[in-house]
């Protein structure tokens, strides 16, 4: 039975986080970011109130990759695009479901980002955070948990959305879900990645034993061709089989460059161990490229997009165009999430192929993680790229109190190593049976508010003219 709420109060929080390595995607290197939190109040229907929370890191440069803005610049945007609802979901006060408040919202929302020369991925970004947390402050009101709570359909999910579905056909795949107890991490290969040798793909001690890899791209046909070649024959010395997925993150320019790839992946020997492993191939051209370029015979390997999933439309646009598939992260929209799983469900029901992935971005340990694999769990991703393990030491320099108190609380998904706490990854998965039992969205633990500064306040505008 969906609750009746309002929210009552919003309020964010920041956190640095430094990298253990950096992280190179497209043309972009990364060695810190900022992790952002988020505190909601909520009033419920004969229920008083209840307090929920959410994490993610704010990602510079993947939501807007516009060249004339600088990374710090796209950081603030995602500040202003949280600012923007904020104003918004305190400023409805009637009582909806969680769902019908995001509905509500979500129009208004990529206006006003817009209106500030805001793009609709990083409009997500503000309504997608602040539903994570009232979800977590619906679902602790009622003391259930996430699993439990989405299957009985707490937060109202319906079709209003996306007209393609009705809600019976919403209603029916959350109540069919059995959620999943591990979920096997995609071990990502960033751009500047060691290859061979230790700390290579292929060491143990790199990839925690992971049998799925995702493979960045730059761009450049025969310079992909080449490393991947080279990954292809480091990865065939596993004593293991593996399945390999590659992202582009918007760096081949059209259909003839990316054509070129594929058609290296078709013939080329030496890249047999890539192309016969191969599942999908990730968002490889612009966004705005992709949207009015079908693949035609392209289509005959599987792609998915990321980048270009800035609407609720996004996907069945992706489908006409010849793709097949779509990431489901937690900083695009939860609810969004919900409904691609069930498109996906049912287009496939009538006789194609069709799937969303689990591709991380902006997931570290404790809250966002946590939140973003129990998506997943739900939805049916079997498995999921992880990069926060990897380019991210544990907790980082969140206070030890907090890292203990989520390793207390979550003894399956993490283990002490030393003076820190790290992901546990259990023959190459994670294991959903903690957060699946605590109330909440998926976490027993919230953080230590005391350790963390305000957000920062953002610019009010940020129009291409003021920074040319």
């Amino acid at each position: 039975m969906p609750l009746r709420l309002a929210v009552r109060d919003i309020t964010f929080f920041e956190r640095p986080v430094p990298f253990a390595r950096p992280f190179r995607f497209g043309a972009v290197t990364i060695s810190a970011s900022t992790q952002l939190f988020v505190r909601v109040e909520i009033e419920v229907e004969g229920s008083g109130r209840a307090v929920g929370v959410t994490a993610e890191m704010l990602a510079a440069k993947w939501f807007d990759k516009r060249p004339h803005l600088t990374p710090e610049q796209t950081v603030d945007e995602l500040r202003r695009s949280l600012a923007i609802a904020r104003e918004l979901y305190l400023s409805n006060p009637d009582l909806d479901t969680a769902f019908g408040l995001h509905a509500r919202c979500i129009g208004a929302h990529v206006a006003a980002c817009a209106a500030e020369d805001i793009p609709p991925l990083v409009a997500a970004l503000g309504p997608a955070e602040i539903d994570k947390a009232i979800l977590d402050a619906a679902l602790r009101s009622a003391g259930v948990s996430f699993f439990d709570g989405m299957a009985a359909n707490i937060a109202g999910v319906d079709a209003r959305l996306s007209p393609d579905l009705d809600d019976i056909a919403v209603s029916r795949f959350l109540a069919a879900r059995e959620p999943l107890g591990r979920v096997a991490i995609r071990h990502t290969v960033g751009m500047d990645d060691r290859i061979e040798g230790e700390g290579g793909v292929a060491d143990l001690r790199e990839n925690a034993g992971a049998r799925y890899f995702k493979l960045k791209l730059n761009g450049d046909p025969a310079h992909d061709a080449a490393r991947l070649a080279r990954i292809g024959k480091e990865l065939a010395t596993l004593a293991y089989p593996v399945k390999v997925t590659l992202d582009a993150n918007e760096q081949y320019a059209d259909l003839a460059t990316l054509k070129a790839l594929v058609d290296q992946l078709d013939h080329d020997a030496t890249l047999a161990p890539i192309a016969a492993n191969l599942l999908y191939i990730e968002q490889p051209m612009p966004r705005e490229v992709t949207k009015a370029s079908p693949l035609g015979a392209l289509s005959a390997r599987s792609f998915i997009i990321d980048e270009a999933d800035d609407s609720y439309d996004a996907f069945p646009a992706a489908r006409a165009l010849g793709y097949r598939g779509i990431s489901s992260k937690s900083c695009k929209g939860i609810y969004k999430s919900i409904i691609n799983a069930a498109r996906a469900a049912v287009w496939s029901a009538a006789g194609d192929s069709y799937f969303i992935s689990g591709e991380d971005l902006t997931c570290q340990t404790g809250l966002a993680v946590q939140q973003d694999l129990a998506l997943g769990a739900l939805i049916g991703v079997t498995h999921a790229e992880r990069n926060g393990h990897h380019y991210v030491d544990g907790f980082a320099e969140t206070p030890a109190d907090e890292a203990d108190a989520f390793l207390a609380a979550h003894p399956d998904l993490y283990r002490r190593d030393g003076a820190k706490v790290r992901l546990a990854i259990h023959d190459g998965d994670l294991l959903t049976g903690s957060i699946a039992a605590a109330p909440g969205f998926a976490s027993s633990v919230h953080p230590d508010w005391s350790a963390m500064q305000p957000l920062k306040r953002p610019t009010s505008r940020l129009l291409q003219e003021q920074t040319l």
